[in-house]
């Protein structure tokens, strides 16, 4: 290191947790509840706690209840207790109202944003004693005789070409007894920690879904507050996993979404042009015309269940919330699962600090298994398999039986058969899908959408969307199946130029990226890599998302 390179900073605290999701805010407080006097610090790549936190969002409050007994939702904005159920089952022109199944039924739940949870967790760890550093991405994992003993934040201030600009920062080193990794879905320092101790040999293949959303604010004469709707069907084929969601809340403010499985097989697919498509249809236009968009994001969401949950401790750390894969498909929810593991872990700390501090913390994995939620997990497990075995009817047919007969204790444990990256077909085996163009009233194009979500990134700093294998593109992406990623990116990130010249190449606009980790699950080649950019990058979720 040179006389004129800043020295890397080290600080040092009994815990470090990545991520200040409902997961890593739920262990920091309830670390402080048992251990007042340890040191906690929140590493947050966002600039701002729920700056990325992007959800549908109805929250079951049960792991809340029991974080902060007494809790007052009042204090959450827009907060909204869930008042009705609707599923609906779409053809073309028609909705047909289904039987809302027992795991879908909320009463006793919230319609939140969940991004003013998080920023409402913030408030309550500091209150606590916990520090909060936003804007700060964990780059990598610190690691000594095999056991992790902390994290290492990413630089700033560095050029394209990798060399340091004027502003300069190195990342900082924050050594700690125990890490914490709660980064949600595809975290890329979790990536690293499972493949680097091999925490999922023995599990299932993890599958994923991404959710496109919007925030709309609707005409008050519309809008129902705390009504819930989800629709499976159209315009998906019968094949293909997803549906949608619809949550009215706050005032004149809905929450709409469109999910579809990451494990879908036409490559022609575009997921955002299927939420485009589906406000078209009759039973939902109407209720979105007189209205304005006014937020727009997406993130992958893991849907792999507790065959695919990966090995949860590693030497020094955990894995919590869903950079675990704790979400349970048929509620479709996640927070409170996220929050239950992150108390665990909390538990599983606080008593190891008081010990001898084993690198291993198997008491982690007990109380999970102990618990309510290792019971919800195991009553879920079969659903969204079941889907991608048989298909939406055959799906249906197969949860019905789980769930009415057999009530999650089935004696078979459905298992995905192949990773998401490994079931498109070749372009020329799939049928293309004409979707229709905007209008720009109901209707949007990607780059419009990407406004909205108030994505920035520092546009002098490497790509952090990395080809492993430039060469690999063109024979195994373009010529096998016509670029995938240029359809299933929500953001326009991966563009093909020079087709129509007959010399086609990958150009990656990587300021466009709303961090939904979509690529590094689909790429067929697994070719591309998501790594943090500068700390602070990306996008701004407003309060209602």
């Amino acid at each position: 290191m040179s006389e004129q390179t800043p020295a890397r900073e080290v600080m040092e605290f009994d815990v470090v947790v990545v991520g200040a999701g409902p997961a890593g805010l739920a262990a920091a407080i309830r670390l402080k509840q048992l251990e007042p006097e340890r040191s906690v610090c929140v590493v947050e790549k966002g600039s701002e706690v729920g700056a990325h936190i992007l959800s549908g969002a109805v929250m079951e409050p049960r792991a809340l209840n029991e974080l902060l007994p007494g809790w007052n939702p009042e204090e959450i904005p827009l907060a909204t207790p869930a008042r009705d159920d609707r599923f609906l089952l779409l053809t073309e022109k028609r909705a047909f109202r289904l039987p809302t199944p027992p795991q879908m039924r909320n009463e006793g739940n919230y319609v939140v944003s969940l991004g003013n949870v998080c920023r409402w967790l913030a408030q309550k760890a500091e209150a606590l004693g916990v520090e909060i550093y936003p804007g700060f991405a964990a780059a990598d994992f610190l690691e000594e005789d095999g056991r992790v003993v902390g994290i290492l934040t990413g630089d700033m201030g560095v050029r394209k070409d990798g060399t340091p600009g004027p502003n300069y920062q190195p990342g900082m080193a924050l050594r700690a007894a125990y890490t914490l990794v709660a980064e949600g879905c595809r975290g890329s320092l979790a990536k690293r920690l499972i493949g680097r101790f091999g925490l999922a040999k023995e599990s299932a293949p993890q599958t994923y879904a991404l959710g496109v959303k919007e925030l709309w604010e609707i005409p008050r004469e519309k809008h129902t507050p705390g009504l819930v709707i989800h629709t499976i069907g159209w315009p998906l084929d019968w094949k293909t996993y997803g549906g949608s969601f619809i949550y009215h809340f706050g005032e004149g403010l809905v929450s709409l979404g469109f999910v579809v499985g990451l494990d879908y097989r036409n490559p022609w697919l575009s997921p955002f042009e299927e939420l485009q498509r589906f406000k078209i249809h009759p039973a939902i236009r109407t209720m979105f015309e007189g209205g304005r968009r006014i937020g727009y994001g997406a993130r992958a969401l893991v849907e792999g269940g507790l065959q695919a949950l990966p090995g949860l401790t590693f030497p020094g750390g955990l894995l919590i919330g869903d950079a675990a894969g704790f979400l349970n498909v048929p509620k479709i929810k996640g927070s409170h699962a996220a929050m239950k593991s992150g108390m665990m872990a909390a538990e599983a700390v606080a008593e190891a600090l008081r010990g001898d501090r084993p690198a291993e913390l198997s008491t982690y994995p007990e109380r999970f298994r102990a618990s309510w939620l290792w019971q919800e997990l195991y009553q879920a497990r079969n659903i969204r398999p079941g889907f991608a075995k048989f298909g939406l009817w055959g799906g249906l047919l197969h949860a019905g039986l789980d769930t009415y007969v057999f009530r999650g204790r089935a004696p078979w444990t459905l298992r995905h058969a192949h990773p998401d990256h490994a079931t498109l077909l070749p372009a020329d085996k799939a049928t293309p899908i004409a979707y229709p163009k905007p209008d720009g009233i109901l209707t949007f194009d990607r780059l419009s959408s990407v406004f909205i979500s108030n994505a920035n990134h520092e546009e002098d700093q490497p790509c952090h969307l990395k080809l492993r294998d430039p060469a690999r593109w063109f024979p195994e992406n373009w010529q096998r199946f016509r670029s995938p990623e240029s359809r299933y990116c929500p953001a326009g990130v991966y563009e093909v130029v020079g087709a129509e010249e007959g010399a086609p190449k990958l150009q990656i606009n990587a300021p466009n990226c709303v961090h939904c980790k979509t690529c590094d699950i689909k790429d067929p080649g697994q070719n591309i890599d998501w790594v943090p950019p500068e700390g602070g990058g990306g996008p701004n979720y407003p309060g209602g998302m």
